[in-house]
C-alpha cells in the first residue's frame, strides 16, 4: 500500500532547507521537491522525482529512458549508459532511491551504483559511482571517490540524518 510523506531537512551544506512531497509504493517513488539554499551561491530549486516505470532561473530536463539511456536538455549523455538513478547535489531524497530498490536499510549488503549526478545550483550532469553499505537497522554507509558517509533511514527508507550535509526535522 502507497506510503504519503511530507519530509523537510535543514540542509547545513547549503545553508538552507529541502521540503519534499513524497509517495512511497514498494520499491518505487514519485516526489515533488522544493529546496533553498546560500551556499555556495543563493538558489531555490523545485524538482520531480519519478521512479520504477517512470523517468525526471535555470532549468534541467533529465530524462532516464527506461532502458538504461540518459538525456539531459534533449541531448544525450552516453557517459550515463547504466545508471539508474540520478543524485541531485545537496538532495538527501536522492539517497533515497539506490537503498530503497535494494532494501539496504533492513538488509545486509553492499551495492555500487553508477548514478546521474547533477551539482547544485549549477545543474551540469556528469557520472558518479557510488556505494551503499548496510551498517545494520536504518544505517548505510555512503561512499563517492574519497568522500564517506553513514547516514541514517527510517523505516521506509527515506533519510533521517546526513552527517555534513541535512538532518530532517521532526514533525511538528
Amino acid at each position: 500500500m502507497p506510503v504519503s510523506r511530507v519530509i523537510t531537512w535543514e540542509v547545513t551544506a547549503s545553508g538552507g532547507y529541502e521540503t519534499v512531497w513524497a509517495v512511497f509504493d514498494g520499491d518505487g517513488l514519485r516526489a515533488r521537491g522544493r529546496a533553498v539554499g546560500t551556499l555556495p551561491e543563493p538558489y531555490w530549486i523545485t524538482y520531480e522525482l519519478l521512479t520504477g516505470d517512470a523517468s525526471g532561473s535555470r532549468s534541467l530536463d533529465l530524462r532516464h529512458d527506461g532502458r538504461g539511456g540518459w538525456t539531459a536538455d534533449g541531448r544525450r549523455v552516453d557517459a550515463l549508459d547504466g545508471a539508474l538513478d540520478c543524485d541531485l547535489g545537496l538532495c538527501p531524497l536522492t539517497n533515497t532511491m539506490p537503498v530503497l530498490r535494494h532494501g539496504l536499510h533492513r538488509t545486509p549488503g553492499e551495492r555500487e551504483f553508477l548514478m546521474a549526478w547533477v551539482s547544485v545550483p549549477g545543474l551540469d550532469v556528469e557520472p558518479s559511482r557510488q556505494t551503499y553499505t548496510h551498517l545494520g537497522p536504518g544505517r548505510v554507509r555512503y561512499a563517492s571517490g574519497d568522500f564517506r558517509s553513514d547516514l541514517t533511514f527510517d523505516a521506509d527508507g527515506c533519510v533521517v540524518g546526513y552527517p555534513q550535509l541535512a538532518q530532517r526535522l521532526a514533525p511538528r
